[in-house]
C-alpha cells in the first residue's frame, strides 16, 4: 500500500528494492538454456540487455520474466476438460510409493517436480505407476511463495 502526501507529488511508505539484473549466465540458467542461446537472443533483440557498472551484459529482472512467460511451454493437457483450475501441470509419474491408506506420487513436468499425497485407492483407481503421463491441477489459496536470500 502506497502513502502519498497530499499536493506534494511524493509517495511515503516501504521503500522501493531496485530492479533486479541478472548476468548472461544467470538469465540462461534460469531458462534452462545455454549462456550462447541466451546471447544470440539479445544479439537478434529478442531479449534486452544493457552493460552494468563493470561492463558485463545484464538483463533487467522484469524483462527475464517477460521473456520467459512469452517462452514458456508446457505440454499439451491431453484431457480436453476445461476446469476453473488455471494451474495444470503435464507431466510424467516418475515414482509412488504406497501404503494401504495414503500414495505419494511424484510427476516431472517439464524442468519441475511436483509431488502430491493421495489416497491409495485413488492411485489403483487411475492407474498411476511410473511412465504413465498425468496432470497436476492445483486449485489452492494456500501457495507459499518464497523470495531467494540471495538479495534479489
Amino acid at each position: 500500500m502506497r502513502n502519498e502526501t497530499p499536493g506534494s507529488g511524493r509517495i511515503h511508505g516501504p521503500s522501493v528494492s531496485p530492479v533486479p539484473q541478472y548476468r548472461v549466465s544467470e538469465a540462461a540458467e534460469l531458462l534452462g538454456v545455454s549462456d550462447d542461446t541466451v546471447r544470440r537472443w539479445i544479439d537478434a533483440t529478442q531479449l534486452p540487455a544493457e552493460s552494468d557498472g563493470s561492463g558485463r551484459l545484464v538483463v533487467e529482472g522484469a524483462a527475464l520474466a517477460e521473456f520467459a512467460r512469452a517462452r514458456a511451454r508446457s505440454a499439451r493437457d491431453p484431457s480436453g476438460i476445461e476446469r476453473s483450475a488455471r494451474n495444470r501441470f503435464v507431466g510424467l509419474v516418475t515414482e509412488v510409493v504406497s501404503d494401504t491408506v495414503m500414495s505419494q506420487v511424484e510427476l516431472q513436468c517439464g524442468s519441475q517436480r511436483v509431488v502430491s499425497l493421495l489416497s491409495t485407492e485413488a492411485v489403483n483407481d487411475l492407474g498411476l505407476r511410473p511412465g504413465v503421463l498425468a496432470v497436476a491441477v492445483v486449485k489452492s489459496t494456500a501457495v507459499v511463495v518464497e523470495k531467494p536470500g540471495g538479495g534479489r
